[in-house]
């Protein structure tokens, strides 16, 4: 890689594979629309690195040419979370589903190498089988998992009748430094994080004893930074760490004080991703611990002092419309 294109560069994982990209003397060109990215997370003196608003789901000839002389595209901007992809579907897949498409026919046109996209674990809804490997049954729970299942489709698509080079990378339970912090009521740890910073107890839902597999954003990275090396073609691949946590052990790293809420529906029990193709195509194993994750995290908490504070009350105003419709 060469010169490369990260859509969605200011966000979470974006930011942390941009740097990555920095690191290794790739120049890069972030797109991000800043509706949940942080310009602050880009390093903007690095002299490989040039930064252009954008919103992906708007095509125009303007767009197009950013592609141009690019040899790779990693693929992460999204929205994200479960409620608001129930409240506004039609957005949803403006920006998730179409955004896609915008992304992948600028590719065509300007003859990219090779595109990375971010898809979710969330396609596999609630798994009857673990760890969960990449052929086990899709089952699109809600309107976030259906827009980011699209965007698989459509750039497998792409690959068979275009010959696009594509990578999927299927992510699990992605926590660590930069992880959003407004918006929606969503990600265990953005909730938490901030509950600890006011003092308040750690909302648990159910009983804190379903298990996520969580792994580390700057993993991620490195997974998303060999894929873009990666010269066969046509692979959906999970990213996790192949171990299960529960809840209520991320609690007790994090604070004393918990209380619990009601369990909701459409959310598995269990989480735990088969990495074995991740380890025989990427070479990537993760490296770094839950427990080590946490502890840099809590290092670094005034990222998420203007996060908003949720309690038992605006929890269940939040996702009353979640118990609506996937009861």
């Amino acid at each position: 890689m060469q010169k490369v294109l990260v859509t969605g560069g200011c966000g979470f994982i974006g930011s942390h594979l941009v740097d990555k990209l920095l690191k290794n003397k790739v120049k890069v060109i972030v797109l991000d629309s800043l509706i949940s990215g942080r310009i602050s997370n880009l390093n903007l003196k690095n002299k490989n690195l040039k930064f252009i608003k954008c919103d992906v789901s708007k095509y125009s000839l303007k767009f197009e040419k950013y592609f141009k002389s690019v040899d790779t595209v990693f693929h992460l901007a999204a929205l994200a979370d479960i409620v608001p992809s129930i409240n506004n579907p039609q957005l949803y897949f403006s920006t998730n589903v179409q955004g896609t498409l915008n992304v992948l026919k600028a590719c065509q046109n300007n003859l990219v190498k090779k595109v990375v996209y971010a898809a979710s674990a969330s396609c596999y809804g609630i798994p009857i089988k673990f760890p969960t490997d990449e052929n086990s049954k899709i089952s699109l729970q809600y309107p976030y998992a259906l827009t980011k299942k699209l965007g698989e489709d459509l750039l497998l698509h792409w690959s068979r009748v275009y010959k696009l080079n594509v990578t999927s990378l299927r992510l699990f339970n992605v926590f660590g430094t930069r992880s959003r912090t407004s918006g929606a009521y969503g990600a265990v740890f953005g909730v938490f994080l901030a509950q600890k910073i006011n003092n308040k107890p750690l909302t648990i839902v159910g009983n804190g004893k379903q298990t996520r597999d969580f792994v580390y954003v700057t993993d991620v990275a490195n997974a998303f930074f060999k894929a873009g090396n990666l010269k066969r073609s046509g692979d959906i691949i999970n990213i996790g760490s192949g171990i299960e946590t529960t809840v209520n052990a991320i609690a007790k790293e994090i604070s004393l004080k918990k209380i619990y809420i009601p369990k909701r529906p459409g959310e598995p029990d269990r989480s735990k991703a088969n990495i074995k193709k991740a380890i025989a195509i990427l070479r990537w194993k993760p490296k770094t611990k839950v427990k080590q994750g946490i502890k840099i995290m809590l290092n670094n908490l005034d990222y998420w002092k203007n996060a908003p504070v949720w309690n038992k009350k605006n929890i269940s105003v939040a996702t009353k419309v979640w118990f609506k419709y996937l009861k």
